[in-house]
């Protein structure tokens, strides 16, 4: 997955993640959301087949790519669990 960092300051940052969808960002913003530290997280997605822009601002002295990195961070750590619970062959 590739990440371009549209825009970042202290409190905001807008990022363009590259080949992704509704499915990965619907579930990333839900997560990130789940952060107390969070004002702000949304994604955009301009055309069909465009790359998704996130928009996450923070409050306090939270950065939002630590955010989007503990996001991340809880979904790999779910995931995980869940493939732990499948049976293998």
């Amino acid at each position: 997955m590739n990440i371009k960092i549209l825009e970042l300051g202290k409190n905001k940052a807008r990022l363009e993640i590259q080949g992704e969808g509704h499915t990965f960002m619907n579930v990333l913003t839900e997560e990130i959301l789940k952060d107390p530290g969070v004002d702000v997280a949304r994604y955009l997605i301009k055309f069909q087949f465009s790359d998704p822009e996130l928009l996450v601002t923070t409050r306090g002295n939270r950065d939002p790519l630590d955010v989007v990195k503990d996001a991340c961070g809880r979904l790999e750590k779910s995931c995980n669990e869940l493939l732990d619970q499948i049976p293998a062959d």
